[in-house]
């Protein structure tokens, strides 16, 4: 009799990956750090088990759009109060801090279950080159 394998979170073993954004477009930057941070690419990957690796991305204001995104594509948040929806474009946001775009991006991509707020604590964006995470043997990974 066969038994399913399944892994576990003690035993899984968790990398430090280094992601250079400089002239990546978004969404394909986003998909590969969301299956990054989910462990998608680990042969033991378990869905209900969090064994991805860290992710480090440099470079977050040198960033490319595909198209008009810059002046065309807004986000959107909500005060709580009656008539409280604000509205941002996103040549706003990356004047103001380009990180939060990337964030928002992979955090679309990520299945909305328990696991996702998790999972997205192992993201680490940066404007520029420099990043505290030196001590960790970040391995460079190549898009």
């Amino acid at each position: 009799m066969h038994k399913t394998w399944m892994a576990k979170k003690e035993e899984s073993k968790r990398e430090w990956r280094l992601i250079d954004a400089t002239d990546q477009t978004l969404g394909r930057l986003a998909t590969t750090v969301a299956n990054i941070l989910r462990g998608k690419n680990k042969v033991e990957y378990t869905p209900h088990v969090d064994v991805g690796d860290f992710v480090v991305i440099i470079n977050s204001d040198k960033i490319k759009m595909s198209g008009r995104k810059l002046e065309q594509k807004k986000y959107y948040r909500h005060t709580g109060f009656f008539g409280g929806i604000k509205e941002k474009t996103m040549k706003n946001i990356m004047q103001e801090d380009s990180t939060q775009i990337i964030i928002s991006a992979v955090k679309g991509m990520l299945p909305n279950n328990r696991l996702n707020r998790l999972v997205l604590k192992k993201l680490n964006v940066y404007k520029d080159e420099e990043h505290p995470h030196k001590a960790q043997k970040v391995t460079v990974v190549s898009l």
